[in-house]
């Protein structure tokens, strides 16, 4: 999902910078014992007057309220501050003569190098002395809630700031912003499951055990009586992640999770759960699928299409008390789209289903044609032989397909009501009464003169 390896390279570097800086160049403020180290008021003084105007330039999203000048490095041609912010997160800066500043979160020039100790651009100000609590707006921003309970800094490339934060209860994340900071610019806030535990960008602040927990609250909420035997996360989508479950009575789930909110969304058995990457891999997948297809072939029957099912396949939806299932036949070539609840059902076939916004794909297109040649003959246009379809629009009742006739001559329009499963053909148009429908006819054999 994400190019892992060749970001981490340019991170190490980015922290290596904040932590090189020359001790000789930095005024270290005064230490008392037990106390805050006391910030020197000419440096506050020098900081307040000099910094503001280097972060505006730098575009960080920081309205400074405190600043300190750090040192300078006159050899380089280098000054160095550090800023406090009333949006949250401060900065550490680096400004130089006819170069851009270079800016970094506080949270990420104060981090510990591989020795323990911090560098020289750590951040001192009382404004900074919780930077962690900075990254909260970005996390709400992101969609997510955490109530955050520790944080760290994974570093900044070129256009790129990212962080890891720990949750309370023991999920966590990894915090993608743009670089220099600002609030106002591109947020992502992804799973840490999503990261490979160990690799160069992954979550150290929670082990995978503890953020797997959360599978034990959806297995409350789905309400399946399922003992759990074994759990994995699966993937994520922009708005959902994904978990498989495998029960001690060998039943298995995948569990739909909301990702903005950590609330349960639905429980799909593994026998309709091959749309999520992949399936299941912990439970007997296979057999789920054989008693499955014998559980459709009862349900279609029941609904006027009778199908011994062969395949299915499940079709997404947002809807938890409907199932959108692909239906593929024994000794069959005609298929259906099946739209299931608790109460009643219907199958589309694969001409209908597509008026409907469902595609067939266990279907072959031309298997449809015999359906249609026969509608026609239903208007009386017994020698067309239907050769190519397509559909080309649609109102709020009815829709519309074109149709070729295999001897070459100009075909037409059939139009169909929207919503029923097995709908009689209600219209019937030529090419050059339906140019106003969708574009009008398009095949080769139907194009009309303009």
């Amino acid at each position: 999902m994400f190019p892992m390896r060749p970001f981490a390279i340019g991170l190490s570097a980015a922290l290596a910078v904040a932590i090189l800086v020359p001790a000789a160049v930095i005024s270290a403020p005064k230490e008392e014992k037990g106390k805050p180290a006391a910030i020197d008021a000419k440096a506050r003084e020098t900081g307040m007057k000099e910094a503001p105007a280097i972060i505006q330039a730098s575009g960080a999203g920081c309205t400074v309220s405190d600043a300190r000048f750090i040192g300078e490095d006159k050899k380089a041609g280098a000054k160095y501050y550090e800023v406090a912010c009333n949006e949250g997160m401060g900065f550490a800066a680096i400004a130089k003569k006819d170069a851009a500043p270079q800016v970094y979160p506080c949270l990420e020039s104060s981090q510990p190098g591989p020795d323990g100790k911090v560098g020289g651009l750590a951040c001192l100000l009382p404004g900074n002395a919780n930077s962690g609590a900075g990254l909260a707006p970005y996390v709400k921003k992101g969609g997510v809630n955490c109530d955050i309970e520790n944080t760290r800094a994974i570093g900044s490339g070129a256009k790129n700031s990212y962080f890891e934060v720990a949750c309370k209860g023991g999920s966590g994340y990894i915090v993608q912003t743009v670089s220099p900071m600002n609030i106002n610019g591109e947020v992502a806030v992804n799973s840490c499951l999503l990261y490979e535990e160990g690799g160069n960008v992954s979550c150290k602040l929670t082990n995978r055990q503890t953020q797997l927990n959360v599978v034990d609250t959806l297995n409350g909420a789905a309400g399946v009586n399922c003992a759990i035997k074994d759990k994995r996360y699966i993937l994520s989508t922009k708005s959902d992640n994904y978990f498989e479950v495998a029960c001690q009575d060998g039943k298995g789930y995948v569990y739909q999770q909301t990702a903005a909110t950590g609330a349960f969304a639905r429980a799909i058995p593994c026998a309709q759960a091959g749309f999520v990457g992949g399936g299941c891999t912990m439970t007997d997948a296979v057999a789920a699928q054989t008693e499955q297809a014998g559980f459709y072939s009862k349900l279609a029957t029941k609904a006027g299409f009778p199908c011994d099912v062969e395949k299915y396949g499940m079709l997404p939806t947002n809807d938890p008390k409907k199932e959108i299932v692909e239906l593929k036949c024994k000794n069959s070539d005609v298929g259906g789209i099946a739209v299931f609840t608790a109460t009643d059902g219907k199958v589309f076939d694969c001409v209908t289903a597509e008026l409907n916004g469902y595609r067939c794909s266990f279907t072959k297109k031309d298997n449809q044609y015999a359906r249609l040649t026969k509608d026609l003959v239903g208007f009386n246009k017994t020698s067309c032989t239907v050769s190519d379809a397509r559909i080309i629009g649609a109102t709020d009742s009815e829709g519309f397909v074109e149709v070729a006739c295999s001897d070459g001559l100009p075909g037409w329009v059939l139009g169909y009501p929207l919503g029923v499963a097995k709908p009689a053909a209600k219209e019937f148009l030529s090419c050059v009464q339906a140019k106003g429908i969708g574009g009008g006819c398009k095949l080769p054999t139907n194009k009309t003169k303009s």
